[in-house]
């Protein structure tokens, strides 16, 4: 299933990722999972809120840079090596995975891994 991924590019300081949290919350929007990469002086948020679209223009609205990608909720099978079979047939047919991450709430009572791809049409086909 496609999802709508909010991603916000923030400073790497103490109280960055509160205010933002603080901001979506004030708004009404409800983070379903979120995960931070960082560097040295950035993190990049990604999220997956009940509200994309107002979760992007509340925080623009507020001063952070965010916008929406799209990304692909993927099930897998709660079992080991499930993740590790999607992975190889993800390689074997040619998908390049960019990142990926846990969702914190099942689908269907199965794990979810969120997923971003080069190709997301050619993704879905195979996965959605």
């Amino acid at each position: 299933m496609r999802l709508k991924q909010l991603s916000v590019f923030l400073e790497n300081t103490p109280g960055h990722l509160e205010k933002v949290c603080k901001v979506l919350a004030e708004a009404g929007i409800n983070l379903q999972t979120i995960t931070i990469a960082e560097t040295k002086d950035y993190g990049i948020v990604r999220a997956i809120a009940d509200n994309p679209e107002k979760a992007a223009d509340t925080l623009k609205d507020n001063g952070f840079f965010a916008k929406l990608v799209e990304v692909l909720a993927v099930e897998v099978d709660d079992k080991p090596g499930a993740l590790a079979d999607i992975l190889k047939y993800a390689a074997e047919v040619g998908l390049n995975i960019e990142y990926m991450y846990a969702m914190t709430r099942p689908m269907n009572g199965r794990p979810v891994m969120v997923m971003s791809f080069k190709d997301i049409d050619a993704a879905e086909k195979i996965f959605g």
